[in-house]
């Protein structure tokens, strides 16, 4: 296993951050070169995850780590300390409103799910993306012509309206790119997420957006917007479907990487948790600078 996410690992590093981790086996006084690293993707999450890796880019220079590597190898480093570090914790504080937190003691299933190597890919995978977001127009032909669509990954009524557009081979980046918004909204920014503007009209549209293709009545959507009461919760829900819809939509055979999805949503709340340990922890006075 370490292996296969090692691989992915390689697909996201650069040449620079090869380089620190070559340095940091060096330290180590391993054989264990930049170039080596490229066909020895095994070795790769254990230098991530190695004290000296930290030290490197969080050592206390005073340097923005992302002036030294790639920001996916530092939101890769940040995941794995919040791992490390929930490994000693009896309880996380927990995101109740805007700037208020309750200590709470179910540490056991953040420290399971960061155990997983693909879920801590996935995390990073995430919080890298969001460094720099996708947003454009497509051109769509309707009844008096064709006309300009626009999206943005950061606004979800306009990336959802793509999924009526859109050929069906496309639709399970869109859910998988709606659930990772859900996502990152209510781990990294839960304070402004809980007080996303979406009208009732929009919230409805997105809840039959998040059905899946129609596998969801009109009733259930409504039932669950009603019983959501708040907007972090719709937020979860939301993503919650989401991920199922991408993982549903993609035709077999099926990726270690798209399987994941399906343990993300079924357990979307203890993904969010662990995004705002990583936030309240690392991100707080950095968010803005480092995240679209």
């Amino acid at each position: 296993m370490e292996t296969a996410t090692g691989k992915r690992y390689l697909e996201h590093l650069s040449d620079g951050d090869l380089s620190i981790l070559g340095d940091v086996a060096e330290m180590l006084e391993e054989r264990v070169s930049a170039l080596d690293l490229r066909s020895s993707p095994g070795d790769v999450e254990r230098l991530i995850a190695h004290p000296l890796t930290w030290d490197r880019l969080f050592g206390g220079s005073g340097r923005d780590p992302f002036l030294l590597a790639s920001p996916f190898l530092v939101f890769a480093l940040l995941v794995h300390r919040a791992g490390l570090e929930l490994r000693g914790v009896s309880f996380v504080e927990e995101w109740v409103g805007p700037q208020k937190r309750l200590p709470v003691f179910g540490v056991g299933a953040l420290r399971d799910f960061v155990a997983d190597p693909w879920h801590r890919l996935f995390l990073a995978e995430l919080l890298a993306s969001y460094t720099h977001v996708a947003s454009g127009s497509v051109w769509v032909q309707g009844r008096s012509g064709w006309r300009r669509q626009r999206y943005s990954e950061l606004d979800p009524i306009r990336l959802a309206s793509l999924l009526d557009v859109v050929p069906a081979e496309d639709r399970p980046g869109i859910y998988r790119r709606l659930g990772d918004l859900a996502l990152f909204m209510t781990g990294v920014f839960p304070d402004l997420s809980s007080s996303w503007p979406l009208s009732l009209i929009d919230q409805e549209r997105l809840l039959r957006s998040s059905g899946g293709g129609g596998a969801e009545t009109h009733e259930e959507a409504n039932s669950e917007m009603q019983t959501a009461p708040s907007m972090i919760e719709l937020l979860e829900a939301l993503g919650e479907r989401w991920y199922r819809a991408a993982y549903a939509s993609v035709p077999p055979p099926l990726t270690r990487t798209t399987s994941v999805l399906a343990s993300v949503a079924q357990r979307f709340g203890t993904a969010r948790r662990i995004l705002n340990f990583i936030t309240d922890r690392y991100l707080c006075s950095l968010r803005t600078r480092w995240l679209a």
